[in-house]
């Protein structure tokens, strides 16, 4: 094992505690033999008698009593390569939780474990305890897939619903997260969208047969949701997640992660706090959703246990499914040719031709508006009842069926219009 963080430990304490029913279950017992971590006197809960430990985790690969190396240092370069590159050279079978590795070097890797006949597992690395990757892997084999889509960042999500469910600022939120431990010091990483970004590209490699490719997500974060943004999708019946989608298009593969308004009757929006979902729109099953906690020790540790289980039985494929070379390469559809309805609030000058301006150039590009509402707070209609000030108004449209380029094409021109202040507030209403 490299990394011995809150996963690591968890794998020691699961695997002792599973030591048996695995071993009858695999026909042979899966045994830790040796670690590596950056600190030897740290705390974890856990014994760690009778096992080497190893101050370089790529030397893990040398030793004669390790057939497998479990990954768990984290991020796409350093010693987290350096380990998983250095095992599969010496043919000894990977598993990891490393979803940033595979993001950026998943292709690579996965020829090295082809090339040398060993196994590149990774059910960990996205949504922690969901068996997502199996089900597309294996289960769904039969299936034609045309979208994958779902919440796969517990930290977005469990802000996002303690800003609707006690009205608090996104900042706030924010805080408490970092204060329960589901939240970095850094929290960037997460609420910008980008860990979702890495999950994201590895589901769609496996859902559509193509490479792997992070850099083809369109990634947007959550810091810019306000809590009007979530009553007013509160009051129009959907909520505020930040999705990963990845959809067939007749544009090509869709890849994007975004705040997105769902319809509070579809399971999606049901999915509140620290939880993680993935739905999966396929011809044979329709619509599976899969539902459960999406980090945390015990919960990854079991996905990593799930691979190792798979590696003592020796039932093991192609990475990502279908061998390297079969893998398609991905085309890309353009973000601007995105189609859906959305959510846009403008700040507009409440004086007269603002809502004429809004509504004239929406009709220019041809998009039809299913509603308009605006929405002053009782607090500036106090101080202000007749309007009379032309002060900002929120004031929300929704949209029918657009594309991304006519709805970006008609805002810049109410912008420049001069009735509305800042830069309005877009969120992507996606389809049931």
């Amino acid at each position: 094992m490299a990394g011995l963080g809150t996963v690591g430990a968890s794998l020691l304490q699961l695997l002792a505690r599973r030591r048996l029913p695995l071993a009858e279950r695999c026909g042979r017992e899966i045994q830790v033999t040796a670690v590596s971590a950056r600190d030897r006197t740290r705390q974890r809960g856990v014994a760690l008698d009778g096992l080497a430990w190893l101050d370089d985790p790529t030397t893990l690969a040398d030793r004669a009593d390790v057939d497998c190396v479990v990954e768990l240092i984290g991020g796409s370069e350093g010693a987290a390569r350096a380990t998983v590159e250095a095992a599969l050279a010496a043919g000894k079978h990977v598993v990891t939780a490393n979803k940033a590795l595979l993001a950026h070097h998943g292709v690579a890797l996965a020829e090295a474990a082809e090339a040398r006949g060993v196994a590149l597992a990774f059910e960990a690395s996205v949504a922690g305890g969901i068996p997502v990757l199996k089900a597309l892997r294996e289960s769904l084999a039969g299936n034609a897939i045309e979208r994958i889509h779902g919440i796969l960042n517990g930290t977005c999500n469990y802000i996002l619903s303690r800003m609707e469910a006690d009205g608090l600022a996104f900042d706030v939120c924010l805080a408490d997260a970092q204060r329960l431990g589901y939240a970095e010091a850094d929290p960037t990483f997460d609420i910008e969208g980008f860990d979702t970004a890495h999950k994201l590209a590895i589901l769609t490699s496996l859902a559509f047969g193509t490479r792997v490719d992070a850099e083809a997500v369109h990634v947007e974060g959550i810091s810019s949701i306000t809590p009007l943004d979530i009553r007013m999708a509160n009051e129009l019946g959907y909520r505020i997640k930040l999705l990963g989608v990845a959809e067939r298009t007749r544009a090509g593969i869709e890849q994007r992660v975004h705040p997105t308004m769902v319809s509070k009757a579809t399971a999606l929006a049901q999915v509140m706090g620290v939880t993680n979902a993935v739905s999966i729109d396929a011809d044979a099953v329709d619509e599976l959703t899969l539902v459960g906690p999406g980090a945390g020790g015990e919960a990854t540790a079991s996905s990593v246990v799930a691979d190792l289980a798979d590696v003592a039985r020796g039932a093991f494929g192609a990475p990502f499914g279908v061998p390297v070379a079969e893998l398609a390469p991905l085309l890309r559809a353009p973000m601007q040719r995105h189609e859906g309805g959305y959510y846009v609030r403008v700040a507009a000058f409440d004086k007269p031709g603002a809502a004429a301006s809004l509504v004239r150039r929406m009709a220019e590009a041809d998009i039809s508006l299913e509603s308009i509402v605006q929405h002053r707070s009782p607090d500036a209609a106090a101080r202000d009842p007749g309007g009379r000030s032309g002060a900002p108004v929120p004031v929300v449209l929704i949209t029918y069926a657009t594309t991304e380029a006519a709805l970006r094409g008609a805002l810049d021109l109410v912008i420049a219009d001069g009735f509305v202040e800042a830069t309005p507030q877009v969120i992507r209403i996606e389809r049931d």
